[in-house]
């Protein structure tokens, strides 16, 4: 699985040099010997792998975003990548956990690749982030998970909150407005 993980973080074309550090340092990661996935919750190892999975309706240019209760943020949807799953893979079975529908991907690779030390009501740890991209309608109807979020709301993509959302937010819809106007 390392193998398939290291060729996901390699198809990402780095779009500043943060992102290029991170791209450096994820793959210095995969080749030790240290676990990626988290093995115990909350936060076992300290540094882990994520798949967000951002929902965006493409026609009338919005993206979904869920009220994270822990984090206290607006984040995208995502998880966990267990142990032996495909990023992908964890991208559709989180999609099916937290908002009940199996969206089509966007892009086969994940657009973007963040590492974020975690904020909100959570034991402190890093997130190693691929930021995947799904169809989605605003229109559909969605059934979130409440535990997880305390809401959930489409943003036009120029009104997205960024001042409380994933810090690394403005830099993805960046790169986002960059695939959708190509």
């Amino acid at each position: 699985m390392r193998a398939a993980i290291k060729q996901e973080v390699q198809s990402i074309h780095p779009v500043d040099d943060l992102e290029t550090e991170h791209q450096h340092s994820v793959l210095t990661w995969i080749a030790s010997d240290v676990p990626l996935c988290r093995t115990a919750k909350p936060a076992t190892p300290a540094q882990h792998l994520v798949s967000y999975f951002v929902v965006v309706d493409v026609a009338n240019k919005m993206l979904l975003l869920g009220h994270h209760t822990k984090a206290n943020l607006w984040l995208p949807t995502g998880g966990h990548v267990e142990p032996d799953e495909h990023p992908r893979a964890a991208a559709l079975r989180e999609a099916n956990e937290e908002l009940g529908v199996t969206p089509e991907f966007l892009l086969e690779t994940p657009l973007m690749l963040t590492v974020t030390e975690t904020v909100g009501n959570t034991t402190q740890h890093t997130d190693v982030s691929l930021w995947y991209v799904m169809h989605g309608q605003a229109s559909q109807p969605l059934q979130y998970d409440v535990n997880e979020f305390s809401d959930m709301q489409w943003f036009a993509l120029n009104d997205v909150p960024l001042d409380t959302s994933d810090p690394h937010m403005a830099r993805f819809l960046d790169k986002l407005h960059k695939i959708l106007t190509a």
